[in-house]
């Protein structure tokens, strides 16, 4: 089975990176491969971020990289927290308080309408690239529910689910997910 990197320390996308990909390859984080690069994202959108740590990664691992960048996206907040979702309260990465922050704004907001987008890059040995990108639809409800999944997931109302990503097993959650979609984009290219 081939080997494949992600490049992410975050546990949560790993392993739905693992359950999404798991049968078509050994899916490793970068850290398993003794890999603590911290990459820049410096890009404007998900899949310039993808690729600049895709690209990173592949480049000082010499491995098969793939690397996602996600987040959400509010229509009312002007498409924010966007590419700055992990890190919306201005500290990498704390959850929590991404979402107290995105609650905040959101009050008195009436159009709750969101989306989470992921954009997925293959990165080869090689230095070619293959690109998926995916998105869920859902709203921002006004207090968390469920205990399940990570970021912004106990606050998003899946239209295809009819409960928040933070209620739903990981299973039921990847079947419908941002990251699923771009994954499966990502395969039928390859």
């Amino acid at each position: 089975m081939k080997k494949l990197v992600v490049a992410s320390g975050n546990k949560g996308k790993i392993k739905e990176i693992k359950a999404i990909l798991g049968d078509r390859y050994e899916v490793v984080s970068m850290k398993d491969e003794g890999c603590n690069l911290d990459v820049e994202e410096t890009g404007s959108t998900f899949l310039e971020n993808a690729l600049i740590k895709a690209r990173a990664i592949g480049e000082y691992l010499h491995e098969d990289v793939i690397s996602d960048d996600s987040g959400l996206m509010v229509e009312a907040l002007g498409g924010a927290p966007g590419v700055y979702s992990a890190r919306y309260a201005g500290v990498h990465g704390d959850d929590a308080l991404n979402r107290k922050t995105l609650l905040k704004n959101m009050q008195g907001v009436t159009d709750r309408r969101a989306k989470f987008v992921s954009a997925v890059v293959l990165y080869r040995q090689d230095g070619s690239f293959v690109t998926g990108e995916g998105e869920t639809l859902g709203v921002i409800i006004d207090k968390e529910r469920g205990e399940n999944g990570f970021g912004y997931d106990s606050l998003f109302l899946s239209d295809d689910l009819g409960v928040t990503f933070g209620e739903e097993s990981d299973e039921e959650k990847n079947s419908v997910s941002h990251r699923s979609r771009a994954l499966s984009d990502l395969i039928k290219k390859l």
